[in-house]
Order: C-alpha cells, then structure tokens, then sequence
C-alpha cells in the first residue's frame, strides 16, 4: 500500500471545496445499504474497521484514515441529513473514532461510528457514551428540512440523559438542527443565560434545568407510520370481551390513520360505569399505535397551576405535570390519558384545568410557565375516560369522539369470569387450571355475590379471593385441586 501524507494547508490557502451531497434519511437503523454517510474509494478499498480523524471542520468534507504505512485522506461523497453537524463537531474537536463500513460500488458506506478511546485530550472520553448517545439519538430522529448552510451561525446558545452544560452545548452543536425550529432558538438563549455571569445563581440554575428537560424529549413529526388493523384487531380481543361498537370505532381510528399519515384531529371520550374497563381501553390504544403513554389525573388536580408549572421568578419554581409528562415519556408523540375528565371543572378560584387542558386539545402548542416555550403538540393523541357526561362542559366534550361504554349483562360477566378473569389470576399466582376450578352453579353464586355493581372490578376481586382459598387448602396439603360449587362458592363468600 502506498504511504498517504496529509498536510494541513494555512488557513485561507485556498478556496473550501465541498465534496459530499447531503440526502434526507428518517431510517431507524443503519446498514450498508442505508449508511450514515459514503466516502469516496476510488484510490484503493478502506478496511472494516477504519480508524481515524473527521478533518477540515470549516468544509467538513474529509476524513482521515491512520493505516499501517500512513495517513490516507479520503473525501466524504454523501452524508445523512442528520448527521452533518455531529461530523463537523467530532472534526472540530479532534476526536478519533472507528468506523465500520462496507467496500461497495458507489463507495465506502459506514453504519457505525464508535469512539476511540486514545488518552489524548478529548472533548469527551470514550467512557463518557455521549458520541453513542448522540447516534441513538439522530437515528430515532427525523430529518431536519433541507435548508442553505450558513457557516455563521452555531447551533449553542449527569449524564446521558443531558444535564451538564457541557453536555447540553454537545447536544446543540450536533443535533440542533433536529429540533423544532423555536425549540431551537429558544434553547440557544437558555443557553446564553445558563452560561451568563451577569444573572444571579438562581436564574442560571433555572435556565440549565429547563434545558436538561427540553432537549431530554426526543422531538418527533407527527408523520405515523401505516398500522396493521389485523393486529389492531387481536390486541382489542385480547384486552376486551365484547364491546364491538367500541372496537370498531378504534379500528376506524387506525384505517383513518393508515391513510393520512397523522392523527385524527379529534381524541376518544370513553364515558361509562366505574369498572367497565374505560383505561384499559386507552393503554389498548396506546399499544395499537405504538406510543408511550402517560396520565392525567383531574380528580387530584384542582388548581390549573398543577399543569401550567410557575415562572422562574419564583425559588422554587417547577415545570407543570403536562410538561413533567413529555419529560417522563422522552419523546414529543405519546398518548395523554386524561382519567376523570368530568373533574376537571372544578377549581379553587384561580381558574379552571379544564381552560388548561383545552390549549393542549386544540394541538396549536401549549405553554408551560417555568419552560417559557411554546411546546408542540401535534403529536399528542388524547383518551380520556368520564363517569357522568352531563359533568363535562360543553367545550371540552367539543374536543372528543364520544364513546359510551356500557355496563356488562350478566352472560358477559360470567364468560369475562370464567374465560378472562379467573385465568388471569391463577396465571398471577403461578397456578395450574387444574388446581382452581367453578361449575356453573358455583359461576352463579359468584355473580349473584357481585350483583349490583357496576364494571368487573369486584368480578377480579372474587376472583382472586376464590384463587386464594384454593391456593391455602393446596398448600395445607388438604386438597391438590378444588372445584368450587354453588354451595362451597356460597359458603366462601358468606352468601
């Protein structure tokens, strides 16, 4: 192999040449056949595993390879939208990596970038995993939108999730682009304050927390990929018996999807009994697309500043439980689970949640006081669950699809027993079918004993009271299985 030598010509010594294109890439794994970036080949083959310096930060378009008879330059030919500014930032402070790639027509396609760990003094040490971090984390972003370089502007304004400050200025130099485009702005003046002598103590503390929690939330498009309806189908049957017109409806939500891309411009309001299996429906639904989700209680939520947060003014100032909930998800896309919406209208005289919870509905962005920053909602997908319809104002029930959930008829609540609930609490107690039987009599008395109440609630607790006694005379050695009849079911629960 020939010896390369490389050197560094005086700045301005000629004129930048940029050799590579950028193409747009929402892959979520990289591949030689969908490489993060292509370098040029044409004068020899690069190994697998080629280690080395990303140079030229001011063109960022070559790379330096350390072979065994020298330093080869190779220019970069193409590179993934995303990872532009984390190339240009590993050039510019001098961080050596490994790259795994494959020898192909169109040229060297690399898949993997991987820090080396040199002993020299690096930004970051390979022990820190922030390079890995910042792979994972472009990779599960989407493309920012193709936009004119401008070389004067940067991107800046414990640990792994992004707390330090050095860690948080990183983030921007490399993935800034990714963000919306206010987020962005919004971060670099944060930024500005955090790093700023001139603010007190408090304000900088503020300001780097408000950070840490902002760029910690993964900010995705609201572009949803196509969901198989057939699979749709089978997690509705698994969580629920029956309520066809329920599930039907959720279906129709998923061919609605399937063709739009987005979200349905509306959310579900799942209104019926207590116990009738109103959350279980929207964690079925969170599963059916895909998405984190979290909740929202309104029974426990009576001042609309629970969910808005407090402005920085204050010592011991916090973000609301809305903005608390994108944090806790890690990503911008989720579904909110609002339990109890029929609560939401009562306040205590500083306004009303539910005036709060209309801006996050609307999906034109919501404001968290602490943050300070319009917070996308575009994503969002909202559930909520109500007892009593005629508790719900005339606005917020404008926001929703209304489903009415009603109770189970008796035959249902025997096949949910049996086929459904009692299964699913031997399973829990690691017992065998065969150990905890009913007869239909005994299915009888059972249900007789839970009459009067709505949902399956104490259907499971009587199931699990029947499971238990099995279990005890089991252990005693009294038995080694028990069927419970109408007359052994009567005697347990005292009827």
């Amino acid at each position: 192999m020939p010896v390369f030598d490389f050197k560094h010509e005086p700045e301005g010594a000629q004129q930048a040449v940029c050799t590579y294109t950028v193409f747009q890439s929402n892959g979520r794994q990289a591949s030689p056949d969908k490489p993060v970036l292509v370098l040029d080949r044409s004068s020899g083959d690069l190994p697998h595993h080629a280690s080395g310096l990303f140079t030229n930060p001011a063109r960022r378009t070559s790379f330096e390879f350390a072979g065994e008879d020298g330093v080869r330059p190779v220019d970069i030919l193409r590179i993934d939208a995303r990872f532009v500014s984390l190339l240009k930032w590993l050039g510019e402070n001098h961080i050596r990596v490994r790259l795994s790639g494959e020898n192909r027509p169109d040229g060297y396609a690399v898949y993997r970038i991987r820090e080396v760990a040199s002993g020299g003094d690096t930004r970051l040490s390979a022990e820190d995993g922030f390079l890995q971090f910042m792979i994972e984390r472009l990779m599960a972003s989407d493309a920012p939108e193709a936009e004119e370089e401008d070389e004067d502007r940067e991107e800046t304004g414990d640990d792994m999730k992004l707390t330090s400050l050095q860690s948080i200025t990183d983030f921007l130099s490399c993935a800034g682009r990714t963000l919306p485009d206010n987020i962005r702005l919004w971060a670099r003046r944060n930024l500005a304050v955090a790093r700023s002598s001139e603010v007190t103590a408090e304000e900088r503390r503020h300001a780097q927390r408000a950070l840490s929690i902002m760029l910690n939330i993964r900010w995705k498009n609201s572009y949803y990929e196509r969901i198989d309806p057939e699979e749709a189908r089978r997690i509705l049957d698994q969580e629920l018996y029956g309520m066809e017109s329920v599930k039907q409806r959720i279906i129709e939500t998923v061919i609605q999807i399937n063709r739009t891309h987005t979200l349905p411009a509306y959310g579900i309001l799942l209104i019926g009994p207590a116990g009738t299996g109103k959350s279980q429906i929207a964690y079925a639904v969170s599963r059916i697309l895909r998405l984190p989700w979290t909740t929202l209680d309104m029974s426990s939520i009576n001042d609309p500043g629970q969910l808005t947060g407090s402005s920085r003014i204050y010592t011991n100032a916090k973000p609301g439980i809305i903005m608390e909930s994108f944090y806790a998800a890690g990503e911008s896309n989720l579904v909110f689970i609002i339990n109890e919406l029929d609560k939401a209208s009562s306040g205590r005289g500083n306004g009303s949640p539910a005036d709060v919870l209309l801006t996050l509905l609307d999906n034109l962005g919501f404001t968290d006081n602490y943050m300070e920053c319009m917070i996308p909602t575009s994503g969002v997908y909202p559930i909520a669950t109500a007892n009593v319809r005629a508790d719900i104002s005339a606005p917020l029930l404008s926001r929703f699809a209304v489903i009415e959930i009603p109770d189970y008829t008796v035959e249902e609540k025997k096949v949910i027993f049996r086929d459904f609930v009692l299964p699913k609490i031997l399973g829990r107690m690691r017992m065998r079918r065969e150990e905890c039987g009913i007869t239909e009599d005994g299915l009888d008395a059972v249900i007789r004993k839970c009459a009067g109440t709505t949902g399956i609630r104490e259907l499971e607790q009587a199931a699990e009271h029947l499971a238990a006694n099995a279990l005890y005379r089991i252990e005693t050695g009294e038995t080694e299985s028990v069927l419970y009849d109408a007359e052994t079911a009567g005697r347990l629960f005292g009827a």
